[in-house]
């Protein structure tokens, strides 16, 4: 890209017309590339999650669950494809992409995507209202969450690899030791860290 094509804004018209084999976001008319492919541990995290949902199905109360690589337009010029999210309302969901802001998003941090995910993409999802924002950090081995109240994201909460994630709008747990796949101390160890 030129820098004309840097400043010029772009659309969900255009988007259509770019190559399939290539993935990206726009953001306020901002594209975003989105190579290189997430890395291994990112698509494990990714996996893990997914079949947690799937196996607690019942308790999305008929929403459907997506993962990427799937397009969430949001308006003309914000069109994302969120790692995980899930979707209640039956006709956002269209043959080529979910119209609308989902209820649940995941995403998972890369060090190329960090800023993204933390910044860019909360605010545009606080703004569309996505009511519950899980962002991940494979590297650090914690979960952060957004609860959208009266229209905004306030402080979120932290959730260890060690601990119970209890989702917000679902009556759902995961436990994320089992998404990082680690091991959680044994009881002994526990009392030997306590007494020290």
């Amino acid at each position: 890209m030129d820098l004309a094509e840097k400043k010029k804004k772009y659309s969900y018209s255009d988007y259509k017309n770019w190559p399939d084999d290539e993935r990206w976001e726009i953001i306020d008319g901002v594209a975003y590339n989105m190579s290189p492919a997430p890395k291994v541990k990112h698509q494990k995290i990714s996996i893990n999650f997914v079949e947690k949902l799937i196996l607690q199905k019942n308790r999305l109360k008929g929403c459907d669950l997506f993962s990427a690589p799937t397009d969430v337009v949001l308006n003309e010029y914000n069109v994302v494809q969120p790692d995980i999210f899930i979707v209640c309302d039956k006709n956002k969901v269209t043959e080529d992409n979910i119209k609308g802001a989902p209820d649940l998003i995941i995403e998972i941090v890369s060090p190329s995507t960090a800023y993204k995910d933390t910044k860019i993409k909360k605010d545009l999802y606080e703004k569309f209202g996505v009511r519950e924002y899980i962002i991940v950090f494979p590297d650090l081995f914690f979960v952060e969450r957004y609860i959208l109240k009266d229209e905004a994201y306030g402080v979120p909460e932290r959730f260890n690899w060690d601990e119970t994630l209890k989702l917000g709008i679902f009556d759902i747990e995961i436990n994320l030791w089992e998404i990082f796949e680690r091991e959680l101390p044994k009881k002994e160890e526990q009392g030997d860290i306590k007494k020290s």
